[in-house]
């Protein structure tokens, strides 16, 4: 009997402390604020500073989004497994080839582990495709979907975002607002 007891005792105490190590790694994970938990859930907001990065091309030069400035910047996020993002590229191309100089299009690629050369070569795109290794820009934007794409205007300053496929009305529509 005694032994029934001293391992009932032994079992709550580990469940126990196993509840509280799970409480506590938990509370650790929670923001300190609702704007965080917002930020976490949607992306960037709009009016924040977009922030910088720096990324090669396919053909191994260097993109610094900071090295844009004074440009408006229509930022894209994209996969080559990505139906709605395979949608979209005609378009991105079709705008790309008639759009102001002023304006640049950059579309980040998040699995750049896949066959981004065969994607492009088969879409023939011709705007700079930007390969996201490490999957730190994509971080740091918080995509939490793709295709999405964020127009950033000549301060750099995020004054749009668009989740999901674009059509060229749109590009064109929400480019014109950038300043």
């Amino acid at each position: 009997m005694i032994k029934k007891v001293i391992a009932a005792v032994i079992l709550i105490t580990l469940l126990t402390v196993a509840i509280v190590q799970a409480v506590d790694k938990q509370t650790d994970k929670q923001p300190d604020t609702a704007k965080e938990v917002s930020a976490n859930k949607t992306g960037l907001t709009i009016g924040a500073k977009a922030p910088d990065f720096e990324l090669k091309t396919l053909s191994g030069e260097t993109v610094k989004l900071s090295d844009l400035k004074g440009k408006k910047v229509m930022l894209n996020f994209w996969a080559t497994w990505c139906g709605p993002c395979k949608a979209e590229m005609p378009e991105m191309e079709q705008f790309f080839k008639s759009a102001d100089k002023d304006i640049k299009i950059l579309a980040v690629n998040i699995d750049p582990q896949l066959d981004v050369k065969g994607f492009v070569d088969e879409y023939k795109l011709t705007f700079p495709i930007l390969l996201d290794t490490e999957d730190a820009v994509n971080e740091k934007y918080q995509v939490v979907a793709i295709p999405t794409t964020y127009f950033i205007d000549s301060n750099g300053i995020i004054q749009n975002k668009f989740p999901g496929t674009m059509k060229l009305a749109d590009m064109k529509e929400l480019t014109s607002k950038l300043k």
